[in-house]
């Protein structure tokens, strides 16, 4: 039998359903994570090649186009308004964001005629973060958020031409009825494995080690010279790698914009720019610090992650063995993994979820803080060891305290083999059920 082509992404239910009443669907996320094939799938699956074991699905067929392309390109930029008219009645118009231009002339014809799923977008530059282009759009416009790879697609990737629905409810046990009792097998060395091999498909087509790092680093560059330098004209592309690395090792870490800047011959606020540049093209990403009035001594400034620990391994030149023998590294790449496959499933769970930190000035900390709405809040506590300590739970407890009758669980996440609770909702779980947790819900599976 054949390989299968593709992984199943479990971002494609909320696709489905936001081409049912939205005019335009903007799939957005970083280059090379999946959304043009999304994309595809959903809505012109004659333009994949599926396996020789794979049933072609049915449904919409969209005229596809690239941006990428210089004619499309040429063409979009020269009369914005006579492109859009002229598209056909569905289509993808793909790397969206290099033809800013075009977010106005969309507006104005979906005005003239709204018709739902008429325009499905794509584009690798966080819109949200470009208020007039965000703003053209507005009440017009539904964004699904797409990342590399979670760990539970990773997994549900099947030998036989189909897929396997093994989409994780450790979300749904953190807020719902919690862990039980179970014993499992610790990851041991397939943790730091799994943490350089990163989430995007194309790296995990390669053989790992060399050849999957030499293709991070080539991403790396390649995002520099076609996304970042169509925003912004900045005369030394190649400091933009370097800031990079120097976010991959400061990972995990409380944001300091003076330790990144220090490497560079260049003023703070320039290195201020250049990181919400890679912010934009989704490469870094700062998170907030929660807080309560209960507290008043909390730390307010914001957690600094990385966006794939694929991506952060190969600059900081570390495979899986160096990265097992060097402890405080593998700490902090763990909690950006970990941060990273919660944002991931996330992006597909039915209840809205906002991503934290907590720390207070007597050193307190939960590594994440989720919040569902305005009516719960979970923590959860990243650790490299096999074992956890009542210890471990200083900062959850504190973080109960603060968020009272709001808090719905917290848990340690280690690398070990027993689920057990700690009392009061707080429980140490094994770092393989994040994505091995099964799903109890009841939730019409994503794909079928």
């Amino acid at each position: 039998m054949s390989e299968p082509a593709f992984y199943p992404r479990y971002a494609e239910r909320r696709l489905s359903e936001a081409l049912e009443d939205s005019p335009v669907v903007l799939i957005h996320g970083p280059r090379q994570c999946g959304k043009t094939t999304l994309a595809q799938i959903a809505c012109a699956p004659r333009r994949l090649a599926w396996g020789e074991d794979t049933a072609m699905p049915r449904g919409r067929d969209y005229t596809y186009i690239s941006f990428d392309d210089d004619v499309a390109r040429g063409g979009a930029e020269a009369d914005p308004m006579g492109f859009v008219a002229d598209l056909p009645e569905g289509v993808i118009l793909d790397e969206v964001q290099r033809i800013p231009e075009l977010f106005a002339s969309l507006k104005l014809e979906v005005d003239r005629r709204r018709v739902p799923g008429r325009f499905v977008l794509t584009g690798s530059t966080n819109v949200l973060l470009i208020p007039t282009l965000a703003d053209s759009l507005a009440g017009r416009l539904q964004i699904v958020r797409l990342h590399p790879l979670a760990q539970c697609e990773v997994v549900s990737r099947s030998r036989n031409g189909g897929t396997v629905d093994r989409r994780s409810g450790f979300l749904d046990a953190l807020f719902g009825g919690g862990f039980k009792a179970r014993q499992t097998e610790r990851l041991g060395k397939q943790l730091a494995e799994r943490i350089v091999a990163g989430g995007y498909p194309a790296a995990l087509a390669r053989p790992a080690g060399r050849r999957r790092a030499s293709w991070y680093r080539d991403y790396v560059e390649a995002q520099v010279q076609r996304d970042v330098r169509d925003m912004a004209r900045i005369s030394m592309l190649d400091v933009l790698p370097r800031l990079l690395g120097a976010a991959a090792s400061q990972t995990a870490r409380l944001f300091n914009l003076t330790d990144l800047a220090a490497p560079f011959q260049l003023s703070r606020p320039t290195i201020n720019d250049y990181v919400a540049l890679l912010e934009r093209v989704f490469l870094m990403e700062r998170l907030p610090p929660w807080y309560s009035n209960r507290l008043r001594r909390l730390v307010r400034t914001p957690k600094l992650h990385i966006g794939d620990t694929g991506l952060a391994g190969a600059l900081l030149g570390v495979d899986a063995a160096a990265l097992a023998a060097d402890r405080p590294l593998l700490g902090q790449l763990l909690e950006t993994f970990v941060f990273q496959e919660l944002r991931r499933q996330a992006s597909w769970h039915d209840a809205p979820l906002s991503f934290y930190h907590y720390r207070d000035r007597d050193g307190a900390e939960v590594d994440i803080v989720i919040e569902r709405g305005a009516l719960a809040v979970a923590g959860v506590e990243v650790k490299a060891a096999a074992t956890v300590r009542s210890a471990d739970f200083r900062g959850l407890r504190k973080l109960k305290h603060a968020a009272g009758a709001r808090f719905a669980g917290g848990v340690v996440l280690y690398d070990g083999e027993m689920t057990t609770g700690f009392g009061d909702g707080l429980y140490a779980v094994p770092i393989r059920l994040l994505w091995e947790t099964p799903l109890t819900t009841g939730t019409k599976p994503a794909l079928e």
